[in-house]
């Protein structure tokens, strides 16, 4: 089970002036965590402070409040203590105030343990929009994400990551060996709520055969009413096709396994 110990601890052993427990200001920022390594349970420490013990693979952290400044990442096998060898360990790592940030402990391409930090998006999406955005930190080859049969996100590669906003509704696609029409997920329909980003990460290692896929959801960014109505309705035929055909294949990545997701990660409260 995963313990979160008390976030005014890390504030006042990490000499921040404010206690992460506080109210967000200017120069705060949201983090999560994201545990992506497959087999591995684990401790995470910030400035050399448990932040997280007993912390399982394909477990999202419910979002934290940092204050803006650089932190030393340090991830432990479970109860090896903050000296103990470090799985992971990454100095330095900048939380721009403001940001909403993911920290995400990965495998890279070669299957060697990463940390790797994404800002999310929470720009205002327009009257009617979602925003997908698929993020691959897998041990596995290069991906092609399709919608209708046609490549929206080519050639998507670790640790990079593919967003776009499209109208709020349901998008159908699959997912290929990059260069190939080799299916690895789908086809399947996926429905995709206005005013969200939902961020889809893929994760684990191809060779072990235990891929799977974590979910995380941002809501509240809904932009000032504009009369323009939800859905597909009131896009132009050209600008309709253009969005579901670079955002469809992202969507599977989450439609595809959302059973699995479901079982192995907590619910996100953006």
């Amino acid at each position: 089970m995963r313990h979160t110990r008390p976030l005014a601890i890390l504030a006042v052993t990490s000499g921040l002036t404010a206690a992460l427990s506080a109210p967000a200001y200017a120069a705060d920022a949201t983090v999560s965590i994201l545990h992506a390594v497959p087999g591995a349970t684990v401790d995470v420490y910030a400035n050399g402070d448990a932040i997280l013990e007993d912390f399982t693979p394909g477990t999202l952290t419910d979002p934290l409040t940092l204050p803006e400044g650089s932190y030393d990442l340090k991830v432990t096998a479970a109860g090896a203590g903050g000296d103990g060898a470090a799985v992971i360990e990454a100095n330095d790592v900048a939380v721009p105030g403001g940001a909403n940030v993911t920290v995400v402990a990965h495998l890279n391409e070669g299957g060697t343990p990463v940390l790797t930090p994404f800002v999310n998006d929470t720009a205002p999406t327009a009257a009617g929009q979602a925003r997908i955005t698929v993020r691959h930190t897998a041990a596995a080859p290069a991906v092609d994400v399709r919608a209708n049969g046609e490549v929206a996100f080519p050639n998507l590669v670790n640790p990079k990551e593919a967003k776009t906003d499209l109208p709020a509704g349901s998008v159908s696609a699959d997912v290929v060996l990059a260069g190939t029409d080799t299916v690895a997920i789908g086809p399947a329909d996926v429905d995709l709520k206005e005013g969200t980003n939902t961020i889809v990460y893929a994760w684990g290692s191809a060779a072990d055969d235990n891929l799977d896929l974590a979910v995380q959801t941002i809501d509240g960014l809904h932009s000032a009413p504009s009369g323009v109505p939800s859905g597909d309705g009131g896009q132009s035929a050209t600008s309709g096709w253009q969005q579901l055909t670079v955002a469809g294949g992202a969507a599977l990545l989450m439609g595809g396994f959302a059973f699995a997701a479901t079982r192995r990660r907590q619910d996100v409260r953006a």
